[in-house]
């Protein structure tokens, strides 16, 4: 038994000696930094990185690095967008080159569409007659001289009678002229005849200019006055008065029916108004403290769509509202603008060059920031730029594009979408 205790106590001092050479040598890189010199500080992140890796490690790129790689091509990927040149100009995308252009200070004013005053046509009666023929309808387009109503007139036809008695009795008195001067070259008739006869022809030319000129004041035109006939057979329908458009427009105003009485006293004197809608007037109420910014010539804007120019401004003010009248004509071939609406316009007051401009609807938001569509070979490529002055329909760029680059400036929301579209089936 002592044998054995003593056995037994032996193995458990060597175990308690190892165990404590053990952990004396786990602690030892611990305490042997304080002892040692520091290392320099710009090589130690090399030295240390020697050590990890080892002489003969071989540097491989991370896959976190990879996957911004795959990232960064993804993004180059889905800022463009394929779009043949048929698809482009059936979506009525414009296009247009980034050039130099102007901003312009703007005011805004109320206003009201009017017709255009010198593009508006009356279609009076001349003569005392009654309707026969209405060959127009109210919103008929109508061309210069073309004939739109037929009057029957009592004064027309004795207008035309009195005019071809004039022309039969003008052709009659020349045929004896010629014959008393043939006879007093023969010496077979007297001076005196010859010198009455002349006298006779030349009364009847007067009374044939004469009644020539009341159908022409009348309104008969020389076409019709030259077709008419002395003879018998012609002188039908004498009574007919043609009725011409003055001006060529569409008929905004019918006044008379078939069979109204014209022309004379409490009777209807005009058949129909005509208007040329393809320029109208904007009046403009501006007031007297923005008046000085007001010049004629100046360009305006309507609702952001429309354009025109200041052609008028009134020295006057007007007594009631202390406003003062301004008139600007916009071209209006679309039909868009319908006298008696009312419009905002904003007056371009000041101007100021910008280095490269772009129409503010080329504009897209896209996650935030401000893009532009570039026309491509293949279609379009989103573009960052940098934006600084805005005049309510035209942008600076500041950066982001160069002079003479193609970008789109309509319809550009429909690239927007496409491009939505894009990168959905793409993620998927």
């Amino acid at each position: 038994m002592k044998k054995l205790g003593l056995v037994v106590g032996c193995l458990l001092l060597g175990t308690v000696a190892g165990a404590y050479f053990y952990h004396a040598e786990s602690f030892a890189p611990a305490v042997q930094p304080t002892l040692a010199p520091k290392p320099d500080a710009q090589s130690s992140p090399v030295s240390e990185h020697s050590e990890r890796t080892g002489p003969d490690h071989e540097h491989k790129p991370s896959e976190t690095s990879a996957s911004h790689e795959a990232e960064h091509d993804h993004e180059k990927e889905a800022d463009k967008l394929a779009m043949a040149t048929e698809q482009i100009a059936k979506s009525n995308i414009a296009v247009q080159p980034v050039e130099p252009g102007v901003l312009r200070s703007r005011l805004s004013v109320p206003g009201t569409v009017i017709p255009d005053r010198n593009r508006v046509g009356r279609v009076p009666s001349k003569v005392v007659g009654t309707v026969a023929e209405l060959r127009k309808r109210l919103g008929d387009q109508v061309q210069s001289g073309e004939v739109i109503a037929m009057l029957d007139s009592r004064e027309v036809a004795d207008a035309k009678s009195e005019y071809i008695a004039a022309t039969v009795n003008l052709g009659l008195q020349e045929t004896l002229f010629q014959r008393e001067k043939t006879l007093w070259d023969k010496r077979v008739s007297s001076e005196q005849r010859l010198l009455r006869a002349e006298a006779i022809f030349r009364e009847a030319q007067v009374r044939r200019d004469l009644a020539k000129q009341k159908l022409s004041a009348l309104g008969v035109s020389d076409e019709s006055i030259a077709s008419l006939k002395s003879g018998a057979g012609e002188l039908k329908g004498l009574e007919r008065y043609e009725i011409k458009a003055p001006i060529s427009g569409r008929i905004v105003e019918q006044l008379v029916d078939i069979g109204t009485p014209m022309g004379g006293e409490g009777q209807a004197h005009e058949l129909y108004a005509i208007a040329d809608l393809s320029k109208v007037w904007i009046e403009l109420t501006v007031s007297p403290q923005d008046l000085p910014l007001i010049k004629e010539g100046q360009h305006i804007s309507l609702n952001g769509t429309g354009n025109g120019t200041i052609i008028f401004t009134s020295p006057v003010l007007n007594q009631d509202t202390r406003s003062a009248r301004v008139i600007a004509s916009v071209d209006n071939e679309d039909g868009a603008w319908r006298p008696g609406s009312f419009v905002t316009a904003d007056i371009a007051v000041s101007e100021e060059k910008a280095n490269l401009v772009i129409p503010k609807t080329a504009l897209q938001t896209i996650e935030g920031q401000s893009r532009v569509f570039v026309r491509t070979a293949e279609g379009f490529e989103t573009r960052q730029v940098t934006i600084g002055k805005d005049d309510g329909s035209t942008v600076e760029v500041l950066s982001g594009l160069e002079a003479g680059e193609p970008i789109a400036v309509e319809n550009t929301f429909l690239l927007k979408a496409e491009l939505g579209k894009s990168e959905a089936q793409h993620d998927h």
